[in-house]
């Protein structure tokens, strides 16, 4: 699990940080000086992270849709791993779907979550160049989502419940994904998760791409970060379809309505998950803290219900989404 860490040495700001970034990196060589030094910074210190506060709950209150995209895609944003090494313990993950291979953007196992085994799934980015390429920037073939539907049938099996982690720009669209299937591999995903008798919990913890996300969504909670998207295309994409013009993605995702408050107005997520001042990325061990307890919070109510109650509500949770007419 190379990719677990914070990667805290890499320098990466969004336009919207800079004057944030200034304050925290005067605050640092503040707090440099004053190692040894008879001078005591202290109060200005002080001063100084205060400002950084108000300022940060400023701007990150009036985040416009295309910023909050740029937050869920944040290089130092919290990844799948990151999480299962700070919510759980005893993590064994399993690999392959026993047909093809093992697709490493999808991360699955064992683990324990307070005491109790659940079956984690996730999609895994990578931090470098490298481990990018060995996890495809998140972005699952058809081997990815059948080793996560084995995984979840493995789940049903012992009784136990399934936790998904969501984090992809969308399926892989290569040639040898499509070859392989990737359409039918996504739909009998959705399929088989809405039939599963245990508890199924989704969290979008960074962006949440079309088919490649809902193919590890369908859940009894539906649960958003913050600052994660979850739409039925990337902006950037809807801009060039609209457009032909990707310069328009701001305008896009405005319309797309796919930051957490638009689609809990619309019914189709549960919670938003609050994320520390700044975002998850400014605080990898706090963010990890809020979704344990919200995971164990949803998961000790799903726990009055029977196997066949889960899937009944799980059932009408999806068929209640939208607006229909007939005529």
């Amino acid at each position: 699990m190379e990719e677990i860490g914070e990667a805290m040495g890499a320098t990466y700001e969004l336009s919207f940080e800079k004057k944030i970034i200034e304050i925290e990196n005067k605050i640092a060589e503040l707090k440099r000086l004053s190692i040894g030094e008879e001078v005591d910074f202290s109060e200005e210190i002080r001063k100084l992270e205060k400002k950084a506060s108000v300022l940060t709950q400023e701007i990150f209150s009036k985040l416009t849709d295309w910023e909050r995209t740029q937050v869920a895609r944040h290089p130092n944003r919290p990844y799948f791993l990151d999480y299962i090494s700070r919510i759980t313990t005893d993590f064994i993950e399993l690999h392959g779907d026993r047909h093809f291979g093992d697709d490493k953007a999808i991360v699955g196992g064992l683990a324990k979550l307070d005491g109790r085994s659940v079956v984690f799934i996730g999609h895994q980015k990578g931090r470098t160049t490298k481990e990018n390429i060995v996890r495809n920037f998140g972005m699952p073939h058809p081997e990815g989502y059948r080793k996560a539907l084995r995984l979840m049938k493995l789940a049903e099996k012992f009784k136990k419940p399934i936790i998904t982690m969501i984090d992809t720009p969308g399926a892989y669209p290569g040639i040898g994904a499509e070859e392989r299937g990737q359409a039918e591999a996504i739909a009998v995903n959705l399929l088989e998760m809405s039939k599963l008798q245990v508890p199924i919990l989704v969290v979008i913890i960074g962006e949440g791409g079309s088919g490649g996300a809902l193919a590890l969504g369908v859940g009894n909670r539906v649960l958003m970060l913050e600052n994660s998207i979850y739409s039925v295309i990337s902006p950037e994409g809807c801009a060039a379809i609209l457009w032909e013009d990707q310069t328009k993605a701001p305008e896009a995702a405005e319309r797309l309505c796919l930051t957490a408050n638009h689609l809990m107005a619309l019914g189709v997520i549960d919670e938003i998950v609050k994320e520390p001042l700044g975002g998850a990325h400014k605080n990898y061990d706090e963010m990890a803290s809020i979704l344990r307890e919200a995971l164990k919070r949803h998961l000790k109510e799903l726990d009055l219900l029977t196997p066949e109650e889960l899937v009944e509500q799980r059932y009408r949770k999806f068929r209640a989404m939208g607006v229909f007419e007939e005529g």
